[in-house]
């Protein structure tokens, strides 16, 4: 029988186990890796002593690659946190806290990270003087650095304390009792015990993703006036449901509150595109509400980001952490602004007034509210809650050393006690989570129980409801036509010069709605109509080519093939739900012909054609966009046998030909059509010694810097890029 058991989990994690060294080897840990582990009954509740608890991971092994096609490959949060308290590693008293602690294996670069990423989950910001240097009062700063340590018990522990980190450099180590572990190239691993060996390899292939460990149906929303779509009831725990969060429909915007691990996969499960979110409301950095923020940048705008201060500061310091960008550069990524704590700041008509509730990290509870006949219409998302018991047992006098004042305590219950005609409220219960006992006598007008992975007792029933992932609360029903006008902004962007009695010509056409997984145009048949996309997502695909495109909200479908009148090249896909506008062929030709854009459509056609082939833009980048870098795109040619440096403020994508990429590293990376250089600005690291060697003529296409810079899904996949090839070495 073999000594080395080796499962294969799901796309990019694999499970080792050596029963004889007693090693349960975890590898690879993206985002949800816990709930996949639970769904392959590699995480399961045993007895152990009498005392119930988790099996599970006692290691784990980090990629080397911090990003891969634009996911982050190590989120050890949970994996850890699982270990040392469902587990019971780090818990008084318990038969499996032996002293050993979790290891965290890796590149330095990615153990330092994560231990430093693990450290912000744990504490966010850790001192009085981060909370002032965020904007918080001194004396507010104090109260809140008391509270914080009520619930450290006192200290601010180094993670070095909680994880044994082992580093992976050239040679092999020895990880556990005679388990032996090597890294045979990037991301793949040999794990050896006596005679026998086995290979885990942690790369994503060109196009792969990691995958949801839940199944989400197809919903079709009508975005009401102000409405309420529950996006999660689960924690961070469940593997049937997504995370407690939820979005809030007002006046055709689109806000999300919070966004948590597979945040894409719910979206696209709503019909909703990323380029169609406006905003995002935060309310606290634990994983289960943040690590999908980085799944919003793949539209080709900054999405606003709305948090207080001090809750944006911890969460951009752990995500800078463990994406090693500055917090400034982060930032970039997205549209901060900060909220006043405690106070309704107006967001275009929506307010929004966030609350500080007692929370390990700086967290708010939020109550969003618009005027409506009769007075206010307020929702209420009361995520990572404390209760009435903890917070009794942590109040102290104020001058202890910490814990809860009892002018915290007593503003805290006000504030979860407002009225509101919609609050969901977290009942996770344990330390640092809410309770429903203490809502029974709650004012408002419908309770909603969520943030766990439990069934709900009688007792908790009796008090509030459950809302099933695509459920839609309505605050104030709409009656204005929210895709229509969606429809004359898209048209206005594509077409600013024509004169609008013209577009609005075209807005009489037919809006449509296609059903998941239909086709909306198949390769090879007839354009009759060309389709504008007001809502969801649009795969695009070519026959004979590898892969496919995400097109979004905003992208004209067609367009090229039926003013040229040519069966269609390629094939289009609704993901989930998808709304357009249908022109018909003839309108749309007479159209363009009056407007005198004719041949400058059909002779940008090959150009555009072309830069929506490349990886770079393939996704997340809509058809207005894409115009822009149409026009700003100029031919470059560079013969064989130059040699140069990565360009600093251009960018190069080639059409035609070879090169090859070296750098002082060591790193070697074979260029041909498609693949991109230059713009190592962004790289944000000294790349000395770095050249490119033509091998063969090549034509390409340069983009001026400040013509890509302000795309986050461009921007990242650059960063991701860099990484590769100056940084995770």
């Amino acid at each position: 029988m073999s000594a080395i058991r080796k499962i294969s989990v799901t796309t990019g994690i694999s499970w080792i186990e050596v029963a004889d060294a007693d090693l349960r080897l975890l590898c690879g840990c993206p985002a949800d890796v816990v709930k996949h582990l639970a769904r392959r009954g590699l995480i399961l509740p045993v007895e152990v002593g009498g005392v119930a608890c988790e099996s599970g991971p006692n290691a784990i092994l980090l990629s080397d690659l911090a990003i891969q096609n634009g996911q982050p490959s190590n989120r050890a949060e949970f994996p850890v946190l699982q270990m040392l308290y469902l587990q019971g590693m780090l818990v008084p008293g318990h038969p499996n806290n032996t002293g050993e602690r979790p290891r965290l294996i890796g590149a330095r670069r990615q153990v330092e990270t994560q231990m430093a990423y693990l450290f912000r989950g744990n504490y966010g910001l850790a001192s009085q003087d981060e909370l002032i240097e965020a904007g918080v009062p001194a004396a507010q700063a104090a109260t809140i650095m008391a509270m914080k340590l009520a619930f450290a018990f006192g200290h601010i522990r180094p993670t070095e304390a909680l994880v044994e980190p082992m580093l992976l450099e050239q040679g092999a180590i020895e990880i556990r009792a005679g388990v032996r572990l090597r890294r045979l190239r990037t991301n793949v691993f040999e794990i050896a015990y006596r005679d026998e060996t086995v290979e885990v390899d942690l790369n994503l292939a060109s196009g792969e993703r990691y995958p949801s460990p839940y199944t989400l149906g197809n919903y079709l929303l009508e975005p009401d006036y102000f409405a309420v779509a529950h996006t999660g009831d689960g924690d961070g725990w469940d593997m049937n449901r997504p995370a407690m969060s939820a979005i809030v429909f007002f006046q055709g915007r689109v806000y999300l509150i919070d966004a948590g691990p597979n945040v894409e996969y719910a979206l696209a499960a709503l019909g909703i595109g990323v380029n169609e979110i406006d905003g995002i409301f935060q309310t606290h950095c634990h994983d289960d509400h943040l690590v999908g923020l980085t799944s919003l940048i793949a539209g080709d705008r900054r999405i606003a980001y709305y948090a207080v201060p001090m809750v944006r500061a911890s969460a951009f310091k752990k995500l800078s952490a463990v994406m090693q960008l500055s917090e400034h550069e982060f930032g970039r990524l997205f549209d901060v602004h900060d909220l006043e704590i405690d106070r309704w700041n107006d967001i275009a008509g929506l307010e929004v007034r966030p609350i500080l509730s007692p929370h390990p990290v700086e967290t708010t509870i939020l109550y969003f509210r618009a005027l409506w006949e009769g007075g206010y219409r307020v929702y209420g998302h009361l995520a990572d809650i404390a209760s009435d018991r903890v917070m009794n047992a942590l109040v102290a006098a104020d001058d202890a050393p910490y814990g809860l004042s009892a002018d915290l305590l007593e503003r805290t219950r006000a504030a979860y006690r407002m009225r509101a005609d919609v609050k969901k409220i977290d009942i996770g219960g344990g330390l640092i989570h809410g309770e429903a006992q203490d809502f029974r006598d709650d004012p408002s007008g419908k309770l909603i129980l969520a943030h766990t992975a439990r069934r709900l007792t009688d007792e908790e029933r009796a008090i509030g409801s459950g809302a099933s992932f695509g459920t839609v609360d309505v605050l104030i029903a709409g009656s204005a036509d929210i895709f229509r006008r969606r429809a004359y902004e898209y048209l206005r962007g594509y077409f600013a010069d024509v004169p609008q009695h013209r577009v609005r010509h075209l807005l009489n056409c037919t809006h449509v709605v296609f059903n998941p997984e239909v086709l909306l145009q198949r390769a090879g048949e007839p354009v009759t109509n060309v389709l504008l996309v007001l809502s969801g997502s649009v795969e695009l695909l070519r026959p004979g080519v590898a892969g496919t495109s995400l097109l979004s909200a905003g992208s004209i479908l067609g367009e090229t093939f039926a003013l040229l009148d040519m069966p269609a090249g390629e094939s289009y896909r609704a993901v989930g739900f998808v709304r357009a506008l249908r022109i018909p062929r003839d309108l749309y030709v007479d159209f363009v012909t009056r407007s005198a854009l004719y041949r400058q459509t059909v002779q940008s056609y090959e150009k555009r054609e072309f830069l929506r082939s490349v990886p770079l833009f393939a996704d997340g980048v809509s058809g207005i966009t894409l115009n822009r870098l149409v026009q700003a795109a100029k031919p470059r040619a560079l013969s064989r046998g130059e040699v140069l440096p990565p360009p600093a403020e251009t960018l190069l994508v080639i059409e035609a030909g070879t090169a090859q990429l070296a750098t002082a590293a060591g790193y070697r990376e074979a260029l041909g059509a498609g693949s991109h250089f230059g713009a190592v600005t962004l790289a944000g690291v000294p790349i000395g010694g770095a050249s490119i060697e033509v091998l063969e003529d090549l034509r390409a296409y340069g983009l001026p810097l400040e013509a890509v810079i302000e795309l986050p899904v461009v921007r990242w996949k650059l960063l991701e890029t860099h990484r590769r090839r100056y940084i995770d070495r």
